[in-house]
């Protein structure tokens, strides 16, 4: 757009610019008509006003005592949550649980640290399960992901320790006697 604006080819001009509006306007003045209305309007009569001088007290409090506002106590419903806005923590022992299940899949060349490795995740795993159920935090899936890979290579490690154990014990050179 061009400014000022040209004419159009049958030689009729286009409206004028609005006008420019201030990035701040100040407000009209109080109780004017185009302003805010007088703040005997918004005001609650005496008889209704709990905290106006002279009012009976709520109950449980005697009275002249000062009623406390209930905003951020236990129990209020104005009250604050009992846990920050945002995810929940996931609990370090499931994480604890997986790493070291997954570390137990290659200790099975290793042959017996594989078995000790799983057997150890898989506990973590299940004590995770535990505190998870109580606090509520996140890493359910992960504990549980550590509670089945460390059972698997434990069962892995112990099948193989069971059949070397029987290929040693029938192989007809490891006689001693």
């Amino acid at each position: 757009m061009t400014y000022p604006p040209t004419p159009a080819p049958d030689g009729s001009q286009p409206p004028p610019h609005d006008p420019l509006i201030q990035a701040y306007q100040p407000l009209p003045p109080y109780g004017s008509p185009q302003g805010y209305a007088p703040p005997q309007a918004y005001q609650v009569p005496a008889a209704q006003d709990p905290y106006a001088p002279g009012a009976p007290a709520p109950y449980g409090y005697a009275a002249g005592q000062q009623v406390p506002y209930d905003y951020g106590y236990a129990g209020s419903p104005y009250g604050y949550s009992q846990y920050p806005p945002g995810p929940r923590p996931t609990d370090g022992m499931a994480i604890a649980s997986l790493v070291v299940s997954c570390v137990s899949i290659v200790g099975l060349c290793g042959f017996w640290l594989g078995g000790i490795l799983g057997v150890v995740g898989a506990i973590l795993g299940h004590v995770a399960r535990r505190r998870i159920r109580q606090s509520g935090a996140n890493g359910g899936g992960m504990a549980l992901a550590g509670i089945i890979v460390g059972w698997v290579v434990t069962a892995i490690a112990l099948t193989v320790g069971v059949v070397v154990g029987v290929l040693i014990a029938n192989d007809p050179s490891s006689t001693t006697f």
